[in-house]
């Protein structure tokens, strides 16, 4: 009879022990992998600056994305495509100067790796070489297959970018979201797959519907990033000037806010500038 309780004690009430998730001192392309296949899922934010990719990598974060985003959120264009191939790289140099944990990678920028192979190799280099930057990230599919395989030939790590475009925004005409037709999404799967097999460490899908997303996640053994992809994916990026609340007229319905920077920031100047105007700064103990 005691048996019999205790075999029922135990089916009624184990519980598994959970896996200790692994600590990672250096992320890697490696790393990556090894989380997808772990369940582990994938934390990466963009940064721009020595400042802010410190406190990013302080946090844990696993990969920081120098983005052509820069374009935007930085420099105030409207679009990410007047963005150099010399700004990405000095962006990217005071990133992954700040760096002890974090993987960096670096986006090609418009022009420079769309219509020549030999070009978007020269690009890559220029990167990785000026930089230190540990992996490159560029737009589409098989329409860049050409410069994937040149990029990827000479040892450099490519991460692919399908889905929304942004440097695509003209041909497009709008940032809706993409592959919600047949066709395109059969696109995007082929794409992919493609991606993979030439030897792509990630793919980042942006702005996709989730099912579609969660599809691709596990037609492939390379992790997927999303960014509007839904949670079916191996991890998610977000701009940090979004995230952070900075950019506080750009709402997506895929942004959450994790903070309300642009009211604090903003109630921070208003108060140095009262307490500058009524002479109360600096005080008696602020002064030598």
């Amino acid at each position: 009879m005691w048996l019999t309780n205790l075999l029922l004690l135990l089916k009624f009430n184990f519980k598994p022990m959970s896996v200790a998730k692994k600590e990672y001192k250096r992320i890697t392309t490696k790393s990556l992998v090894d989380m997808k296949a772990n369940g582990e899922k994938i934390a990466m934010l963009t940064a721009y600056d020595y400042s802010m990719a410190k406190i990013v990598d302080g946090a844990g974060i696993d990969v920081i994305l120098v983005g052509d985003s820069a374009s935007n959120v930085m420099a105030g264009h409207e679009t990410t495509l007047p963005i150099t191939l010399d700004q990405m790289i000095y962006h990217a140099t005071s990133v992954v100067r700040a760096i002890n944990r974090c993987l960096v990678v670096v986006d090609l920028p418009f022009g420079s790796y769309q219509s020549d192979p030999k070009e978007a190799l020269r690009s890559a280099i220029r990167i990785m070489k000026e930089s230190g930057a540990h992996a490159v990230k560029l737009e589409g599919g098989k329409e860049v297959k050409e410069s994937i395989k040149r990029i990827l030939n000479a040892g450099i790590p490519v991460m692919g970018h399908l889905g929304l475009t942004p440097q695509s925004i003209y041909k497009f005409g709008t940032y809706t979201v993409r592959a919600k037709e047949e066709e395109e999404a059969d696109k995007l799967k082929s794409d992919a797959k493609m991606l993979e097999k030439q030897g792509c460490f990630a793919l980042v899908l942006e702005k996709v519907p989730a099912k579609l997303a969660k599809e691709v996640a596990e037609s492939v053994s390379i992790p997927v990033i999303g960014i509007g992809a839904g949670n079916g994916v191996d991890g998610q990026v977000l701009v940090v000037h979004d995230m952070l609340g900075m950019t506080h007229e750009f709402n997506p319905r895929f942004l959450r806010r994790y903070a309300d920077l642009h009211t604090e920031m903003t109630n921070a100047f208003r108060n140095y500038k009262d307490d500058v105007k009524s002479k109360d700064f600096p005080s008696d103990k602020e002064q030598y």
